[in-house]
């Protein structure tokens, strides 16, 4: 069976740069619903085969959702949970759009987060549906349009379907080094926003009631919240406010980002900011929050590290030196471990600088890490057919 599958992904290999480069050339930021929807009807012309049972999800202000399922899920107990989404980052108006190769790099807007991962995800189907074991394993594939702002249309599919599920696996890309993620931190996001006194900036007292220098107080204290020893990371990443400079501001706005490690610190850090927010330090100025997204942690369960070892293993008898990642930024696979189900993220293709104009995979580990993956499913499901061990902890 390696053999095959092995075998499999080397004649295909050239295809799969193909296909990665047909996604990569789509521009789906998050809010081109237009180009989401694209790259959504590419992957259902792929993918539509009798083995599978396949639905779109519309959706109005993002882009559609796709749900493959094999029809093993309809007589299933327990299924298996892939994740993999759509979007980028990058706006529809980018000037960063074009896909190209040299002998060691592929580089592209989203070719390791995550387009590279979508195909791992794609031949996966292939691969199992030439063998003809794609009607034998219960796989629900999530492809979903708006992760990079923080899944608010299909967090609710993610969850249900990880209901149904065993345990699941994440596409997110890997580590430079082989990591594999067990873990990851929880995330805030919110946005404040500072309400002054306008007036002519020369005719102003010294406690004049500026949005702007009540805001600079604010962020000295949200940024004073960083500690190593909580493990809380708190960045004030954007600013706006005021009009000219001769004329004190009337409003002025940040947006902030939380990161944390425990479900239980999410209620003492919204505290914490909701303090800071009510504290008036400029009279005649007044601040009010907006809780913008949340993601629970993704701890670093008995199940996920179980489910690493496995991965491992296989890894190995690829010879790839496999390492276990616990990751600050977020993904789907938070929302699927909340829901108390084991999983394993970061089994995509290799590579670094997402979220950049400097976005690259490393080439080789495309088929390396799609012939891994799909060895994982082999294994992953003998193993818990036969001795349920991937039962929810």
């Amino acid at each position: 069976m390696k053999e095959t599958v092995l075998k499999f992904v080397d004649g295909h290999e050239r295809d799969m740069f193909a296909l990665l480069e047909d996604m990569v050339r789509i521009q789906s930021g998050t809010h081109n619903k237009k180009g989401v929807d694209r790259l959504c009807n590419l992957i259902r012309k792929r993918v539509e085969i009798p083995s599978l049972r396949c639905r779109v999800i519309k959706a109005q202000e993002f882009g559609d959702h796709f749900v493959v399922s094999t029809r093993a899920c309809e007589t299933s107990e327990k299924q298996i949970l892939v994740t993999g989404h759509l979007d980028t980052v990058f706006p529809a108006d980018t000037a960063f759009r074009n896909y190209r190769e040299d002998d060691i790099y592929a580089y592209g807007p989203g070719v390791i987060d995550m387009k590279g991962g979508l195909v791992t995800g794609i031949y996966m189907i292939e691969a199992l549906n030439h063998m003809g074991m794609l009607g034998n394993i219960p796989i629900t594939f999530v492809f979903n349009s708006d992760e990079e702002i923080g899944s608010p249309t299909s967090r609710n599919i993610i969850e249900q379907e990880a209901r149904r599920s065993a345990f699941a696996f994440v596409l997110e890309c890997g580590g430079i080094d082989g990591e594999i993620v067990t873990g990851r931190k929880g995330k805030l996001g919110a946005s404040l926003t500072v309400n002054g006194q306008a007036g002519h900036a020369a005719f102003a007292g010294h406690q004049k009631p500026s949005a702007i220098v009540a805001l600079s107080h604010k962020i000295l204290e949200l940024e004073a919240l960083n500690s190593r020893e909580s493990g809380w990371k708190v960045n004030v990443g954007t600013i706006t406010g005021g009009t000219t400079p001769n004329s004190v501001a009337a409003q002025a706005m940040a947006s902030v980002d939380v990161r944390f490690d425990h479900a239980g610190e999410t209620d003492k850090l919204k505290a914490c900011i909701e303090t800071i927010a009510r504290n008036v330090t400029v009279p005649g100025t007044s601040t009010t929050i907006n809780w913008t997204s949340e993601r629970p942690p993704m701890p670093q369960t008995w199940g996920n590290k179980t489910l690493y070892h496995l991965a491992a293993e296989q890894a190995r008898s690829l010879g790839m030196e496999p390492r276990e990642a616990y990751r600050s930024g977020v993904s789907d696979a938070n929302f699927i471990a909340n829901q108390g189900v084991p999983v394993i993220d970061g089994l995509g293709p290799e590579g670094d600088k997402d979220h950049s104009e400097d976005e690259y995979m490393i080439k080789d580990s495309l088929p390396r890490r799609t012939k891994l993956f799909i060895l994982l499913i082999l294994e992953s499901w003998r193993l818990y057919r036969h001795e349920k061990r991937f039962i929810h902890i």
